[in-house]
């Protein structure tokens, strides 16, 4: 939109890539050629010590034994790398429009996305699990009272990204209602100490903790 803005904006862009089905152009399909694909590790025991309750969460050894059989893992893999690799390109399309509006010294940016996913590591395939490759999300801020170019390796939530965005642009969060915590601290100096977990639940009942070290899982029917 051409002309001043004269009134605090907000934008939200939702870019459905890379979800299925991975569609993309074939040029960046053409980026990840299928006999240069790299298969993740997969350890055959790996799930011996998993719970029953674990193992039978969401979609799992069926679609990999569907999938391997079919002799679609590798091209699978390609097809997720080209659909992420062009919503990468869509996110630089909006930083680039964002930077020719004269607005981005004075505009917060979040990017992240919404879950994880697994392409047969412990025979498992899309999200569905508690497992740190489903759970663990994307999360960036840049902008004004943001630290540039550092990293924090501290365990944060989607349910924090809204406390700090009204803290960053000075609004007041009600408190009482939200359990997420502002990062502020965190984007102002990200070594310093984060004593908070993460908690991330899937279904009645099975939750997991995230510390700085280490993941716990509980299931409904008390496995761990």
């Amino acid at each position: 939109q051409s002309g001043e803005i004269k009134e605090p904006f907000f934008v939200a862009a939702g870019i459905i890539r890379p979800h299925l089905p991975f569609y993309a152009p074939q040029s960046y399909f053409d980026m990840y050629p299928l006999d240069e694909i790299q298969l993740p590790a997969l350890k055959e025991d790996d799930l011996a010590d998993v719970p029953l309750a674990g193992r039978n969460m969401g979609v799992g050894e069926a679609r990999h034994e569907a999938i391997t059989s079919h002799g679609q893992w590798a091209t699978a893999i390609q097809a997720y790398l080209a659909a992420t690799t062009f919503a990468d390109d869509c996110v630089g399309r909006l930083l680039e429009g964002l930077e020719n509006s004269g607005y981005a010294d004075n505009t917060i940016v979040v990017l992240w996305s919404d879950h994880g996913w697994q392409f047969g590591e412990k025979k498992h395939w899309a999200k569905f699990t508690l497992w740190e490759r489903a759970t663990r999300v994307n999360l960036v801020f840049a902008g004004p009272g943001v630290a540039t170019g550092a990293d924090s390796n501290a365990p944060v939530n989607l349910l924090d990204v809204y406390p700090t965005l009204a803290q960053l642009t000075g609004l007041t969060a009600p408190k009482e209602q939200i359990e997420g915590r502002s990062l502020v601290p965190l984007l102002e100096d990200p070594n310093q100490d984060w004593p908070w977990p993460s908690i991330t639940t899937y279904g009645s009942g099975n939750h997991t903790a995230r510390d700085e070290r280490w993941r716990y899982i509980r299931y409904d029917d008390g496995s761990e």
